[in-house]
C-alpha cells in the first residue's frame, strides 16, 4: 500500500513539474517575442524618422500615438515627422504635448523652440529656451538662441551665440551663412561678405550662401561676381540677383547689362531674368 502511495505521489509530482515546465516555457517564449517586437518596432521607428516619406511617417506615428498616448517616444516621433513634412504649425502643437510629459528632455525643449521659430512665435520660443538648464550646451541650443536674439535685435547676444555655435560643430557652413545674413540685415555688408565667403569655403555646394554673398557685394555697389566655384546655371542666377541689387541701388543701366548676361549665360530659357529685362527695357 505504501508502495502504491509513493508511486502516486511521484506521478503527481511529475505532472506538476510538467505543467510548471510548460508554463515557464510559454512565458519564456512570450518574453522573447516581446523582445523581438521591441527590436522590430525600434528599427521601424528609425526608418520612419530618417528615410521614409515624411507624410507616411506622420501617419505611422499618429496611429501609434492613438494606441499608446503615454509613450513619449511615439509623441516625439510624431513631432519630428511633422517638422520633416514642413507642417510646422502642427509640429509646434505636437512638441507642446511632448514637453508636457514627465520624461521630457532638454532636446525635446529644443525641438519645441525650433518649431516655434519656424512659425514666427519668437516670445514662446525664447520661453522654451529659457526653460532649458544652462548646462545643456549644444550647437543646436546656441543656434536657436542666436536666431531669437536676432529677432529681438539683440546684436551682441546674437554674435556671441553664433560664435559659440560655430565652435561646437565641425562643419559650420550653415551657421556662418545665418550669421552673415544677420550682419546683412544690420547693414554690416563687409562683415556679411566675409562670413558668406567662409561659409562657401566650408561648403561649396551651399548656393544660399553664394546668393547672399552677391547680395552683400551688390549692397556695396560691387557688381562683379565673386571668384568662387559655380555651375553655369548658378552663374546665371547670381547675375540675376546682382542685377536686381543694382536696380534697387538706382544703377539701372548696370542692372540691364547684368540681366542680359544672365539670360545669355543660362543653359536654358531663364524666364525670371527675361521678364525683368523686358520690364526695364519698356519702362
Amino acid at each position: 500500500m505504501r508502495h502504491v502511495f509513493l508511486v502516486s505521489a511521484c506521478l503527481a509530482g511529475a505532472v506538476a513539474l510538467s505543467a510548471c515546465g510548460k508554463q515557464d516555457g510559454e512565458e519564456t517564449v512570450e518574453r522573447a517575442l516581446q523582445d523581438v517586437n521591441v527590436i522590430d518596432e525600434t528599427n521601424l521607428n528609425d526608418v520612419m524618422l530618417t528615410v521614409a516619406d515624411p507624410n507616411q511617417a506622420v501617419n505611422y506615428f499618429r496611429d501609434s500615438v492613438k494606441s499608446n498616448p503615454e509613450r513619449i517616444d511615439m509623441q516625439r516621433g510624431l513631432a519630428i515627422s511633422l517638422i520633416r513634412a514642413k507642417r510646422n504649425t502642427e509640429a509646434a502643437a505636437a512638441w507642446k504635448k511632448v514637453v508636457a510629459m514627465p520624461e521630457v528632455t532638454s532636446e525635446d525643449r529644443l525641438g519645441l523652440a525650433d518649431s516655434l521659430i519656424r512659425i514666427g512665435d519668437w516670445d514662446l520660443a525664447k520661453a522654451a529656451l529659457n526653460a532649458i538648464p544652462p548646462t545643456h550646451e549644444t550647437y543646436q541650443r546656441y543656434r536657436l538662441e542666436a536666431m531669437v536674439a536676432d529677432a529681438n535685435q539683440e546684436w551682441k547676444r546674437a554674435d556671441s551665440f553664433y560664435e559659440t555655435a560655430v565652435g561646437l560643430i565641425t562643419r559650420p557652413a550653415k551657421i556662418m551663412n545665418n550669421w552673415g545674413y544677420s550682419k546683412l540685415t544690420r547693414g554690416d555688408y563687409s562683415e556679411a561678405e566675409r562670413l558668406f565667403g567662409e561659409a562657401i569655403h566650408q561648403d561649396q555646394s551651399l548656393f544660399t550662401a553664394k546668393n547672399n554673398l552677391v547680395l552683400a557685394r551688390g549692397a556695396q555697389r560691387n557688381y562683379d561676381l565673386p571668384v568662387i566655384s559655380m555651375t553655369q546655371t548658378e552663374q546665371a542666377k547670381l547675375l540675376h540677383t546682382l542685377a536686381l541689387s543694382a536696380v534697387k541701388q538706382g544703377d539701372v543701366k548696370i542692372g540691364e547689362g547684368l540681366l542680359r548676361q544672365a539670360v545669355a549665360t543660362h543653359p536654358q530659357y531663364f524666364e525670371a531674368a527675361a521678364k525683368a529685362l523686358s520690364a526695364l527695357e519698356n519702362s
